[in-house]
């Protein structure tokens, strides 16, 4: 065996052979072992200075220096920015890194208008909120009252004067605003279709096991059937109307579109 490399010893009695391990490869292994205890002393060090920071950090992230004072809602109409604040949790200036945006929208979005929100964090101390509302398509008759509902079925608000939309007939009584009118779901889709040039001539829409009505502001009552092919119906209705309006009473089926029929009123 060459020298220095792995000597045996003759082992001498009551002793083990021994190896000689070469120079070289303990120098290694001492060097491998302090860079081992440099590496644990530096990651021991960086903890601690973390744990430093961390401490120094967490207060002055919840001062002032980086609470919520700088709010800005846009978007909203019928909805005051002090509601959309207060929903967000917006309205006590809370520290930035307290606000979770996901929640502060869904939040938002339970009020009646909003349809969707979204929030924006701006550091350090900004916050902004981008609305976007319902529109109202029908109005409902609430006990004296109306209540404006969106295509939906949603209630929006409940108002002491005629806003002045189609009515929707043949349902329950509206609840309170963020509620939903159920089983209207073709009659609004129709109503909130209705073109300009009709919407003023539709007084009233319902649903029904037939389908879709309308009622028209001279009398007229329109089997529109279902809320499908709607701009084909809708033209069947403005031709008949723009010629010979038929007299209040008769009945106009476009159930069937490019085939409208009308059927006088009954006699007597």
């Amino acid at each position: 065996m060459r020298s220095g490399v792995l000597a045996e010893a003759k082992e001498a009695p009551g002793q083990r052979w021994q190896v000689a391990i070469d120079p070289r490869v303990a120098a290694r292994r001492r060097a491998v072992g302090r860079r081992r205890r440099r590496s644990r002393l530096v990651a021991a060090a960086v903890a601690a200075a973390l744990s430093v920071l961390a401490a120094v950090a967490w207060p002055v992230l919840h001062s002032g220096l980086f609470a919520a004072r700088v709010l800005t809602v846009t978007g909203a109409h019928h909805t005051s920015d002090q509601a959309v604040l207060t929903a967000a949790g917006l309205a006590g200036h809370p520290p930035l890194l307290d606000v979770n945006a996901g929640a502060a929208s869904a939040a938002i979005e339970r009020l009646p208008w909003v349809q969707t929100a979204r929030v924006e964090l701006h550091w350090p101390d900004a916050v902004r909120v981008v609305v976007r509302e319902r529109v109202p398509v029908a109005e409902v008759p609430a006990g004296g009252r109306w209540a404006e509902v969106d295509q939906s079925g949603r209630v929006l608000a409940e108002v002491a004067t005629d806003p002045g939309l189609v009515r929707l007939v043949g349902v329950a009584a509206p609840g309170r605003p963020g509620s939903r009118i159920t089983g209207a779901t073709a009659a609004l889709t129709v109503a909130a279709a209705l073109p300009p040039a009709l919407h003023r001539l539709v007084a009233a829409v319902g649903q029904g096991a037939g389908g879709v009505d309308l009622a028209l502001t001279d009398g007229v009552g329109v089997l529109f059937g279902s809320s499908t092919q709607r701009s084909a119906k809708f033209e069947d209705v403005a031709s008949v109307v723009a010629g010979a309006s038929p007299p209040a009473g008769s009945v106009l089926d476009v159930s069937v579109p490019a085939f409208p029929t009308v059927t006088p009123p009954a006699a007597g």
